[in-house]
């Protein structure tokens, strides 16, 4: 079942250059960018309500003041067609965020346009949108729109079982009391209590712990989630022990919008009924894989929907040499461990090819697996000789291995002198398949055996 989410705020038009920096001006110390590429996608809450829509489960409706210059059309035209804007004329201009870009760093962001004028009146269809709503995201960028009373008066009247997400900025307006979830970054937590008068106790855990319960109090919400960059989210409901959920690991890259595709994915998911933990734990893995994917320069592209799949963005660097290996792995047991940590030795990465459930039981009968794909994806994760772990529903990892491409494919030992159709496939590119010494006296299905021979008798070794 569809639901409806509303996206409150304020649109900006951000604008990316790309260029080369070789040479310093004659006149000054700055370095002189040729700007190679130019990009413009939307900003502020219009990210948010694009990031949102990326979701199949949610249909998103975007409420922003909107300038009628140039800036404000382009922004218009970056808006996906599925999302709706609710029209809201303002006489201002629309605000533009400008980054030139050097070697994928920001070299300088120029900042220009006044922002909304906020001289017309809430839009009449606002009310109705939110009595309707499932949840609503307050997405604030600091320009005026969260501070305005008639907002804030139509956001305190909606309907109770609609909940609330505020995406705070230092310079908007206070999160409304009773909102179901705040999410401040760290910077924008330790600048809101400091302003307030609280000891600036720093960024370690223990400082953000306090930092959110101090806002939790003087804010008076349901819950408060502090996004932490690498260090993942802390939520709080104003009690000594928070949880902390661990960010994935990815590559380095841009940050930007990470903040903005957490609080789309967490309001998302409140919208669709999960309880908060959950979509906390969801919308930071949702977060990593949007910047596994590209972060911003994805938004636009088919790649941005990749966020919202619950498998991981394979982020295998082409540069090293990858090492692959495949197999059931059900029950794991030493015999698994040595061949992974002999795959490794052989390369700078291990990609582990998993067969899924469904491939599993054709392979080895039907009661199998023991343990379900993923937990078994979960426990090679674990291991600190697996970099990445893909899940095929084939009876053989052709496909997976056309995708990952590795130079080194590796079997056990069991396998020798076996004729293997992977071989073939990986050859291919230039690849060569080895196997690695066998652990004699390890076997998942003789311990299933041994634990139930009658449930296990016909399985396969």
């Amino acid at each position: 079942m569809t639901r409806r989410l509303l996206v409150i705020g304020d649109a900006l038009l951000d604008e990316d250059l790309q260029g080369r920096a070789e040479r310093l001006c004659p006149d000054s110390a700055g370095p002189v960018v040729e700007v190679t590429e130019a990009a413009i996608r939307p900003g502020g809450a219009a990210l948010a309500a694009t990031l949102a829509g990326t979701d199949p489960d949610v249909e998103v409706t975007l409420v922003a003041p909107q300038s009628r210059d140039e800036a404000g059309r382009a922004l218009r035209r970056t808006l996906p067609p599925h999302i709706r804007v609710v029209d809201w004329p303002d006489g201002g201009s629309t605000s533009v965020k400008q980054r030139v870009r050097v070697h994928d760093r920001t070299v300088v962001r120029v900042d220009r346009g006044s922002g909304p004028a906020l001289d017309a009146p809430l839009p009449l269809p606002v009310r109705q949108l939110l009595a309707e709503a499932d949840a609503v995201l307050v997405s604030d960028y600091g320009l005026g729109t969260t501070k305005l009373p008639e907002l804030r008066q139509a956001l305190t009247d909606r309907p109770r079982n609609c909940s609330l997400v505020w995406d705070p900025h230092p310079r908007g307006g206070r999160p409304l009391r009773g909102s179901r979830l705040v999410t401040p970054n760290a910077g924008e937590a330790r600048q809101a209590v400091i302003a307030a008068g609280h000891l600036d106790e720093g960024d370690g855990l223990a400082a953000m712990t306090n930092y959110a319960n101090d806002l939790h109090r003087r804010w008076d919400v349901a819950a408060l989630a502090i996004t932490m960059g690498s260090r993942g989210c802390l939520l709080s409901y104003g009690e000594p022990v928070p949880l902390v959920v661990p960010s994935p690991a990815v590559v380095d890259g841009d940050a930007c919008g990470a903040g903005d595709m957490f609080a789309a994915s967490v309001a998302s998911r409140l919208a669709l009924g999960a309880v908060i933990e959950d979509a906390i734990t969801f919308s930071v893995a949702t977060a990593g894989r949007f910047l596994a994917a590209g972060g911003v320069a994805s938004v636009g592209s088919t790649g941005m929907s990749s966020a919202w799949d619950q498998r991981p963005v394979p982020t295998v660097d082409r540069d090293a040499r990858v090492v692959a290996t495949g197999g059931c792995f059900d029950l794991l047991h030493s015999g698994h461990l040595a061949t992974l940590r002999a795959a490794r030795s052989l390369g700078d990465r291990l990609v582990v090819c998993l067969n899924s459930d469904a491939s599993v039981r054709r392979l080895k009968g039907p009661h199998r697996p023991a343990v379900p794909e993923g937990e078994r994806r979960d426990l090679l994760l674990a291991l600190d000789c697996v970099d990445e772990v893909i899940v095929f529903d084939e009876d053989t990892p052709e496909r997976v291995l056309n995708q990952i491409r590795p130079q080194v494919w590796v079997k056990g030992g069991d396998y020798a002198g076996a004729v293997l159709e992977e071989s073939r496939v990986v050859a291919s590119w230039g690849g060569q398949t080895v196997v690695v010494p066998y652990l004699d006296g390890y076997s998942t299905t003789s311990r299933l055996r041994s634990f139930a021979p009658d449930r296990f008798a016909g399985s396969t070794p």
